[in-house]
């Protein structure tokens, strides 16, 4: 629960000062609003996802076996922009709160006062510092600072409230200027809904809640494939979580607003982004209230380093799978540079502003869990579940809604994501582009039938002829053969195999070839199903070499068509161009031409 706290818990640093600045005197209605969504939507949304994607991938890989092929993968990666955009601004918004409650502590010198910048981008290096060394999330780190701060906030949360209740005055002001401002409760509650939006960076944890199900300790008859124990437990965390977090949000919404004056938080005001801390300071003394900074910065910073863990976490997971990153995406020291370049720009663009940054960061949070509860409602609709795909669904239209209304208010947030999904798109096809002549297969069998193929043709010469899957008939495979005679100007020898590749997703990059060998009309077939043919017949081969340490050679045909459209076809489905770009594929993987197999076309 700390793991995830440091993302979620962390919130309350600014939280209560945005929801101000957001609804005004109706904060605290505003806030019961966020607390109804995230008891009775977002928790059973993600209780749901941690039962379907218990391996701490979260909602983006239900998404991606719910919609499978070039539409699933252009979805995930507008996801991974959003998760980008959720992940980038956690860090710079953490790391500006937390240089706001640092320059704003009465015992800090007074050269660093209106440093807001510079010490966030030090706060920044200093982040990328930690995980160029070397970083693993540290569980006892996040225990002692999320149980600290817990602590802290219940010890203000109490004192402050009793303050609030000790000065009748104070509430009574506020109340007047509530109905004075709003009216009737009908009209309270429809403001309430339509703010609602601008406060959603209140649920921001929970995507992390399901990331950290690995580390869950579960039952000892758990499985891989049904981890009940597991599931159980993350269950009891996000139900926990959520529970003291709303505990937390109302509470501090309510005395933000009873005792701290609107025009404090205005920018640069004492409460602008620091509501709780500016009340541990006047309620509790500057002793109390240093140490309750020192709190908040750590987490915060500490929330910076969970987001930076997630970015890493969650690239290498499906880019360089697609095809679509450099290899060297998968070392982390290079992503940390290039992430912590992105949070300087990001940082330099808003000025360090937390309120400037809370429309992105709740852009990232809410599409994120839009995505959480289109996925499981589509999850429930392919089960038959019919009463769970209403309920589901009624949470997805919320969310929707809450979405749109967030990014029509503040279209930054949009704009921002809009930039990491353009950027990510761009970069992934090109990527793919030129990594497509590399080999795709991480593993290669062949069953016991294909062995003996191989295993045959030991004695001389392994031929092998290139064959349509399409074209299954004894004609067809005559013609082929004698196609193949003509082309080496040799009579090829009984031992002839036909390899035939099914291309199933031409959307996928990485996959396990598994091969087959089967009898069909009297001739010896090599079946295997793969993403692109030139490449998976380029794996077979190599892997047909160093099994048998003899050179095997295959024989094509032309293809027939326009050189570009076979191209474009080899590009987004998998065919095309097979001959050339089998030979080019078997040239870069292997240079020395005495060591790469042969092609034959005719």
């Amino acid at each position: 629960m700390c793991l995830t706290g440091v993302d979620y818990f962390s919130s309350l640093g600014y939280a209560p000062a945005i929801a101000v600045v957001a609804a005004g005197v109706l904060s605290p209605l505003a806030t019961v609003v966020l607390v109804i969504v995230t008891l009775f939507g977002a928790l059973p949304v993600y209780r749901r996802v941690s039962v379907e994607s218990h391996s701490g991938s979260g909602s983006i890989a239900m998404l991606e076996r719910l919609l499978p092929r070039w539409g699933g993968k252009f979805f995930v990666l507008a996801l991974l922009g959003f998760a980008a955009t959720d992940f980038m601004i956690t860090m710079t918004l953490s790391a500006a709160d937390a240089a706001a409650h640092l320059i704003a502590n009465p015992l800090v010198p007074g050269w660093l006062q209106d440093q807001n910048l510079v010490v966030t981008l030090v706060l920044l290096a200093l982040l990328a510092a930690v995980f160029l060394r070397g970083f693993k999330e540290a569980i006892g780190v996040a225990v002692v600072l999320v149980g600290a701060y817990l602590i802290l906030n219940a010890v203000l949360v109490v004192v402050t409230f009793g303050q609030a209740l000790a000065h009748p005055v104070l509430v009574g002001n506020w109340w007047q200027a509530l109905t004075t401002s709003h009216g009737s409760p009908i009209l309270m509650v429809a403001v309430a809904l339509l703010v609602f939006p601008k406060l959603a960076l209140g649920m921001s944890g929970f995507e992390t809640g399901v990331a950290v199900m690995p580390q869950i300790r579960g039952d000892a008859s758990d499985t891989e494939e049904n981890p009940a124990g597991r599931i159980r437990g993350t269950k009891r965390l996000l139900t926990t979580a959520a529970i003291i977090m709303s505990t937390f949000l109302i509470t501090s919404s309510f005395t933000s607003v009873v005792l701290i004056p609107q025009k404090e938080f205005e920018p640069g005001g004492a409460a602008d982004g620091r509501a709780l801390a500016l009340l541990a300071h006047e309620y509790m003394g500057v002793g109390f209230g240093s140490v309750y900074d020192i709190s908040t910065i750590a987490i915060l910073w500490f929330a910076g380093a969970s987001a930076m863990a997630g970015l890493l976490n969650l690239v290498p997971r499906y880019l360089p799978r697609y095809g679509m990153a450099p290899q060297w995406t998968r070392a982390t020291r290079p992503l940390v540079l290039v992430f912590t370049f992105v949070a300087f720009m990001v940082t330099l663009i808003f000025r360090a502003s937390v309120e400037a940054q809370g429309g992105a960061y709740a852009t990232g949070v809410l599409v994120l869990m839009t995505s959480a509860a289109i996925a499981v409602t589509l999850s429930a609709r392919h089960r038959g579940q019919r009463k769970l795909t209403i309920g589901f669904g009624t949470i997805a239209a919320v969310f929707v809604y809450t979405t749109a209304a967030n990014m029509i208010e503040r279209p930054e947030g949009i704009q921002i994501a809009a930039i990491f999904i353009a950027a990510i798109i761009v970069i992934s096809f090109i990527s793919r582009a030129r990594r497509s002549f590399e080999l795709h297969a991480t593993r290669i069998h062949f069953d016991e039938k294909a062995i003996e193929f191989i295993a045959s043709a030991e004695s001389g010469p392994i031929q092998i002829i290139a064959h349509e899957p399409l074209r299954l008939t004894s004609q067809a495979y005559r013609d082929k053969l004698a196609s193949a005679s003509e082309v080496s100007h040799l009579p090829l020898d009984e031992n002839v195999i036909f390899l035939e590749v099914t291309v199933d997703d031409s959307s996928d990059f990485e996959t396990e070839l598994d091969v087959h060998g089967v009898m069909r009309h009297g001739y010896r077939v090599l079946e295997v199903h793969g993403p692109v043919v030139p490449n998976t017949i380029a794996s077979v081969l190599l892997h047909i070499r160093d099994v048998t340490g003899l050179m095997p050679h295959i024989y094509f045909r032309w293809t027939e068509g326009n050189p570009v459209r076979n191209l474009l076809r080899f590009m987004f489905f998998g065919e095309g161009e097979i001959a050339p770009v089998t030979r080019e594929v078997l040239r870069q993987a292997v240079p020395d031409v005495t060591q790469r197999p042969w092609v034959h076309v005719g």
